[in-house]
């Protein structure tokens, strides 16, 4: 009698003690070198787990649509993407959850660079005549900041498709690799993140010497956490706000910086509804 009186509580302690061993796993899009993200989000995941008692790992992955994946296939159960892959991620992950966005986010913008030998200056208007017959790249292919934005606003200012304005176009796979690639000379001109180049120009960057911002985009709402609908069945009830609030919380300025953000705010699916309708125009997403 004793022994399955036992039995029974040793189960559940044992069950508890799994539940608490949990460890949240969450990644990242790929938008800068690897070396810089792991250095950004392993600071991160000290703050949340310190924050929410539970063990927190980063999980770096090789591409945009990598991201996506291993957050519908729950190799990850949050994310920061940027626009257009939480997007593709939440239609792939029913339940999951924009929840908090960089204070800069709402109202972000993609800079158009040039080299500097391409004689082109910065201008409010969209510079279709001087990009003609040039070279162009983008950053990775699923990239807001880096192909999305940039993409429609190159059809709507010139009516013509990139490959028919530009001599060649490219993906440099990151916004970091597009600023080398356009300075060094092997692309004429491309599209990036504007916090990268700026983060460029405030670390002094050699290749900001030979680079000139010629036109920037209309905002629109980029970068957001994204969580899955099952945290508190996971983790325990409650839990999804506590992260939620730790994220709306972080305000450590070196963690802030490497993002570089000055904050985060409340984000929800709707505030993505724009660049979830740009990608269907643009045949992005079916």
């Amino acid at each position: 009698m004793i022994r399955k009186r036992m039995l029974p509580a040793l189960a559940a302690l044992l069950l508890g003690s799994a539940a608490q061993a949990q460890t949240l796993y969450f990644s990242a899009i790929p938008d800068e070198d690897e070396t810089a993200l792991i250095a950004r989000f392993s600071a991160v995941a000290d703050y949340l787990a310190e924050e929410l008692d539970v063990d927190v790992a980063f999980v770096p992955v090789k591409s945009y649509p990598a991201a996506v994946t291993a957050f519908r296939n729950d190799q990850v159960q949050l994310a920061w993407f940027g626009g257009l892959s939480g997007v593709q991620a939440r239609l792939a992950t029913p339940g999951a959850e924009a929840i908090a966005q960089g204070t800069e986010d709402g109202a972000f913008v993609t800079y158009f660079i040039a080299n500097t030998e391409t004689g082109i200056e910065p201008g409010e208007e969209f510079p279709a005549d001087s990009l003609a017959g040039l070279t162009f790249t983008f950053g990775a292919q699923t990239s807001t900041s880096g192909r999305l934005m940039p993409e429609f606003w190159i059809r709507e200012e010139t009516g013509q498709a990139p490959d028919a304005l530009f001599d060649r176009v490219g993906y440099s796979g990151d916004h970091s690799q597009t600023l080398r690639l356009v300075a060094s000379g092997a692309w004429d001109v491309g599209a990036l993140n504007y916090a990268v180049y700026d983060s460029a120009v405030a670390e002094g960057a050699p290749e900001i010497d030979t680079t000139t911002v010629i036109w920037q985009t209309p905002p629109y709402p980029d970068y957001n956490w994204t969580i899955r609908g099952d945290l508190d069945d996971r983790f325990g009830a409650g839990f999804s706000q506590r992260l939620t609030d730790a994220i709306l919380g972080m305000d450590d300025p070196a963690i802030l910086a490497a993002f570089p953000r000055s904050g985060f705010v409340p984000a929800s699916n709707a505030d993505y509804a724009p660049i979830e309708d740009t990608a269907r125009a643009l045949d992005l997403i079916e």
